[in-house]
């Protein structure tokens, strides 16, 4: 599904110091019910910012000040594990985020984040220590740019993050492998005329196959 383009943006920051995030922390099962994607903001980490009463947890990190205006969340290791529910990620962008920092993602949830235009941003260890340790001296901010896939720490350095090339085009476009193919129909046209079909489904060509030997067994 199509999504809004990615632009540069700066943003302050959550830190969520918890390793093996699975996909039933950030949204739990209870909440799968719907196949919209909107809405589902409420449910992010919802065991974990309530209590058995459903009372806000102030200490959970998602309702520290100033959390509701962040738009990034630095991770611990292994973020996104486990199941393969999409709903995960919608959680992730109805709480607002736009990008989420780990040393490493499970590679589902990293489809399924790039596929809605929500940036995993895998950096080594050392990067999540110093996040944390800017974050509890104050309320610092970080750049998050795509275009030169740059994470701007607070202190200002720099830090590279990985992407593949495909995927970076279409976060930064706000497309998806359908539309790509539908702006490239032109280029399609054109080698359909010019190469001969190598496998072919017209009937005539399925009937021509021999039939299966029943002795076979299938």
């Amino acid at each position: 599904m199509p999504t809004r383009p990615f632009e540069a943006f700066t943003s302050t920051y959550v830190v969520l110091p918890v390793d093996n995030v699975d996909t039933d922390q950030i949204i739990p099962a209870r909440f799968l019910k719907t196949i919209e994607r909107t809405g589902l903001g409420d449910a992010a980490f919802y065991d974990w910012r309530r209590h058995a009463d459903g009372t806000p947890n102030a200490a959970f990190p998602l309702n520290q000040p100033g959390a509701a205006e962040a738009r990034v969340l630095v991770a611990g290791r292994n973020f996104g594990c486990g199941s393969s529910r999409e709903h995960a990620v919608w959680a992730l962008l109805g709480v607002g985020f736009r990008a989420v920092v780990s040393t490493e993602f499970a590679d589902i949830f990293r489809g399924n984040a790039l596929a809605n235009g929500l940036l995993p941003i895998q950096v080594h260890a050392s990067v999540i220590e110093r996040l944390a340790t800017a974050a509890r001296e104050g309320s610092p901010k970080v750049r998050v740019d795509l275009e030169s896939q740059t994470l701007i720490m607070p202190d200002g350095e720099a830090v590279q993050f990985p992407i593949a090339s495909f995927a970076r085009h279409c976060v930064l476009h706000g497309i998806d492998e359908l539309d790509v193919l539908l702006d490239a129909t032109e280029d399609v046209s054109v080698f359909e005329s010019c190469h001969s079909p190598r496998v072919s489904t017209k009937d005539r060509d399925v009937g021509a196959r021999a039939p299966i030997d029943a002795d076979v067994g299938v």
